[in-house]
């Protein structure tokens, strides 16, 4: 069994989300945000107003199911733990192909942008806070 770094259970968390966009497999997603009124979000997508959790969730497995070939990089992560709360910030390329399934069109896409995240203990790591955008 390996014991991970809180650093290294931090990050996993987070690849976890875009591991999500790959597989498209959507099950952990409930489980590493916050369920709590607590969490919010800003996208670099649309709708642009802070979202809860519910909207988050729904938001996120909607824009991965539109998105084929769906791939990410995490580049110079840098985490802040400080006690029970940590604060991740990164620069993030995504890229794959937007899928229009009624005009059975397709647009690659590639998204350079950079993230910002806020996790706590509760009483393992879940994502409290997402704050995406473009560069």
């Amino acid at each position: 069994m390996t014991i991970l770094s809180e650093n290294e259970e931090i990050i996993r968390i987070i690849e976890t989300l875009f591991e999500s966009g790959k597989t498209k497999d959507f099950t952990s997603l409930r489980d590493i945000h916050l369920n709590d009124s607590k969490f919010s979000s800003f996208s670099d997508l649309p709708p642009y107003d802070l979202k809860d959790f519910q909207t988050t969730i729904e938001l996120e497995e909607l824009r991965f199911v539109s998105i084929s070939d769906y791939d990410y990089q995490i580049k110079n992560p840098k985490i802040s733990v400080f006690g029970d709360t940590a604060v991740v910030a990164l620069e993030l390329k995504q890229k794959g192909m937007l899928v229009d399934n009624k005009a059975f069109t397709g647009e690659h896409i590639s998204i350079d942008g950079r993230a910002t995240f806020v996790l706590i203990k509760h009483p393992t790591w879940k994502i409290a806070h997402i704050h995406l955008s473009k560069i």
